[in-house]
């Protein structure tokens, strides 16, 4: 029988790890990492305005941001509306995927749809890196998830198309990381399907903590929350982003904490 995704990250067998190590090489570059900004109150735009300016300010300035998920906390036009104002005038280029709470309802994610169109399963290259998107959301609901078909058919015709050679990093909601809390019970078929690629970094939020998950080169990590309006999971009370640097076919990042006025 064959080893799980999940069994060969723990065993540091992934086979794209030494299949492409040092092969490729792309960048340098810095970019930054949100999760769980949770959008809902007349305290957020300040607080969001802060952010990216603290984001703006870092040197080497990150030349994009990733938001993975729960970037409102009702998922309404209103929210969804107000938070791309924001990050229409961040002066960052941003790439976003769903979370939970960016569904309107279990079934019903037309706000969403219509605030951050072609936002649901999707890559772009950057450098000669390729990121891929993912809608890991099974509606509205925050544990006991799967994810979903229609992510699973996106990738089985769109990976064909990509070079696995390539430094890869995948950005979804959902963790992936192997005993992060609230992990979709399939996070492993999904993982399976990036098997023969240079996967190199993988960023996740939905539990709002720091977590981190290294296998050989592999990395999948959560962050505390970016939310004045939440709470972090795991206790500690600092919010902030990852900021990232992608080197020699590799990434490291660092949390950055940002303070409330």
């Amino acid at each position: 029988m064959g080893r799980s995704a999940g069994t060969l990250l723990a065993l540091g067998l992934w086979p794209g790890c030494a299949r492409w190590s040092g092969k490729r090489s792309a960048g340098p570059f810095s970019f930054a990492v949100i999760n769980d900004a949770h959008f809902q109150s007349p305290k957020c735009p300040a607080w969001f305005e802060r952010v990216f300016a603290h984001i703006r300010a870092r040197e080497p300035r990150p030349e994009f941001c990733l938001l993975v998920g729960d970037l409102t906390e009702h998922g309404t036009r209103a929210e969804l509306g107000q938070m791309r104002e924001i990050l229409n005038a961040s002066r960052l280029p941003y790439h976003a995927v769903p979370g939970n709470h960016d569904y309107l309802s279990k079934t019903n994610r037309a706000t969403w749809e219509e605030a951050f169109p072609s936002s649901l399963n999707y890559h772009f290259e950057h450098r000669g890196w390729q990121c891929i998107g993912l809608d890991s959301c099974d509606g509205r609901d925050y544990k006991d998830t799967q994810i979903q078909p229609a992510t699973f058919a996106w990738l089985e015709a769109n990976l064909p198309r990509l070079d696995p050679a390539k430094p890869t990093l995948v950005f979804t909601h959902f963790p992936l990381g192997i005993l992060v809390p609230m992990r979709p019970s399939n996070a492993d078929a999904l993982l399976e399907r990036f098997r023969e690629f240079n996967l190199v970094g993988v960023f996740n939020g939905h539990f709002h903590g720091y977590t981190t998950r290294r296998m050989g080169r592999i990395e999948l990590t959560t962050n505390r929350c970016c939310a004045i309006s939440r709470n972090n999971h795991d206790g500690t009370p600092e919010k902030g982003y990852f900021l990232c640097l992608a080197r020699d076919g590799a990434v490291q990042r660092e949390f950055v904490e940002v303070k409330p006025v």
